[in-house]
């Protein structure tokens, strides 16, 4: 088998680590490029909003176009993020984060804390030896989602009779927003604010809860939220 001259070796060597370094450049120039065209598409959603609000639009025209320039920027940061990536650098801050140094923020106080704990092994691997020192623990803390979902209540009243004068005794139960009404507080208030808070048609709640297995009919939701707002209004007078 003939082999090369070791000065066409060392050539060789050489071309292969020139075209990764200017590979490298690339890349880095393309994710430099993406970063500048997202600014710029963010200064001009901007302009285009003000420019509507100069000329009075009306609140849901505005609401509208604000929404599409949300989407849009979701749209323009995880592009700019996918080719950072692919350059290998590290992500830049948000947009909105812009002023504020990348630094890597707490998880939030008061949330539900799960722990997954994952056992070392009885043996060791390398020796097969079964005794140990305890070393640090290493603990990784990630943010879950955990589905929403609706369950039955069932409040029971629990009643006795006086063998004496037959006289009825029971339990305190409580009172309910819509009297012989299917919905719970807890219910009606989710309803409520994803309707005047979120900004969530009833129609896509319906599809939200049918999703979790629970028939809700838009015209329903739209009954319980007449009765609760009424229910507003004269607590409020």
């Amino acid at each position: 088998m003939e082999t090369m001259p070791p000065d066409s070796q060392a050539e060789l060597v050489a071309l292969r680590m020139l075209v990764a370094e200017q590979a490298a450049k690339i890349s880095e120039q393309e994710a430099e490029v993406s970063k500048r065209d997202s600014i710029i598409d963010l200064l001009r959603a901007q302009l285009a909003l003000l420019r509507h609000q100069q000329h009075g639009a009306s609140s849901e025209k505005i609401d509208r176009k604000i929404e599409q320039f949300e989407l849009m920027l979701e749209e323009i940061e995880a592009s700019r993020a996918e080719a950072e990536l692919r350059s290998g650098k590290p992500p830049l801050p948000a947009l909105d984060d812009a002023s504020e140094k990348p630094k890597r923020r707490p998880l939030p106080d008061g949330l539900l804390t799960e722990d997954r704990v994952y056992a070392a092994p009885c043996n060791c691997p390398t020796c097969g030896g079964m005794s140990f020192l305890k070393a640090a623990d290493r603990i990784i803390q990630v943010m879950e989602h955990v589905p929403a979902s609706v369950k039955i209540v069932r409040h029971i009243e629990k009643r006795l009779v006086c063998r004496d004068c037959d006289t009825t005794m029971s339990g305190e139960m409580p009172t309910l927003p819509i009297e012989r009404g299917k919905p719970g507080p807890g219910l009606l208030a989710h309803i409520m604010v994803a309707k005047f808070d979120d900004h969530i048609p009833l129609y896509r709640l319906s599809e939200m809860y049918d999703r979790l297995g629970v028939d809700i009919s838009r015209s329903v939701m739209a009954d319980w939220v007449g009765r609760v707002s009424a229910l507003l209004r004269r607590s409020s007078c």
